[in-house]
């Protein structure tokens, strides 16, 4: 699918991955939409990057604001051909903690409400809407990207919740390829490594070099703009459907 002049849609887009793949999309003459939390700074991205570039507030567990926030992207779009779900977070409790209390239920679900669930309601509203586009030469109507991590695969010491919830998301891309294969709707998922976004910025900068010190090559943290241009080449190359890339340099998580 060529991207110049389709309309894109990226939650999360207001910051980290999702800033990085909204500017990358852009930068392509894509029409962009950041579907992001009122309290992000997506309105002033979009602003920013103007043009034809719009802010949908929403958060993606809620069925109402994530309709209404697709209903603005596509009028604004001229429609909707491309949605990268990269809204997520990140939480760290063990299931037992040092003190023998267990783990928070509420946490655990709420994690899994964001990144698995949050995930899957985007992609069922947006893929309504897709379906309908008219396809390009090849069949195609839509792609679907998401974000899992190398956790899915091997969670570290506190990331039952985290890598029950990437896991989840690479699951179920396979059975969504599928599904939506005979509409000629495509899904992908990325898994990345350690990438320098928001939360590890805020660390020190030798607790940064330590952790990209993990990965074999190259032995850094990951750059957003290297997650950026796989979305990209996987929206391009048709025949990436229902597989989970692991963007990770090599990367295998230790247990702590």
């Amino acid at each position: 699918m060529d991207i110049k002049d389709i309309g894109v849609v990226v939650t999360g887009g207001g910051s980290g991955l999702g800033e990085a793949t909204i500017r990358a999309f852009a930068g392509r003459g894509a029409r962009v939409a950041i579907l992001d939390l009122a309290s992000s700074r997506g309105g002033e991205l979009a602003a920013e990057i103007g043009g034809s570039a719009i802010f949908a507030e929403a958060d993606v567990t809620s069925e109402e604001q994530v309709e209404a926030a697709l209903e603005r992207a596509s009028g604004g779009l001229g429609g909707i051909h491309v949605v990268v779900n990269c809204a997520g977070v990140a939480t760290a409790s063990k299931t037992v903690a040092s003190d023998g209390q267990p783990a928070s239920l509420a946490a655990f679900r709420r994690t899994v409400e964001i990144n698995l669930i949050g995930t899957f309601n985007v992609i069922r509203l947006a893929a309504a809407r897709m379906v309908k586009n008219q396809p390009n030469a090849d069949g195609e109507r839509g792609v679907f990207i998401n974000t899992a991590s190398v956790a899915a695969y091997e969670g570290q010491i506190g990331q039952a919740a985290y890598a029950a919830s990437k896991g989840g998301v690479v699951a179920m891309t396979l059975p969504i390829a599928r599904d939506l294969a005979r509409d000629g709707v495509r899904c992908c998922t990325i898994a990345p490594g350690l990438f320098l976004t928001p939360m590890l910025l805020g660390l020190p900068e030798p607790a940064r070099q330590a952790l990209g010190s993990l990965t074999p090559f190259p032995s850094r943290l990951g750059h957003p703009e290297e997650y950026a241009r796989l979305a990209m080449h996987i929206v391009e190359n048709p025949m990436l459907n229902g597989e989970t890339i692991r963007l990770d340099g090599a990367l295998r998580l230790p247990p702590k």
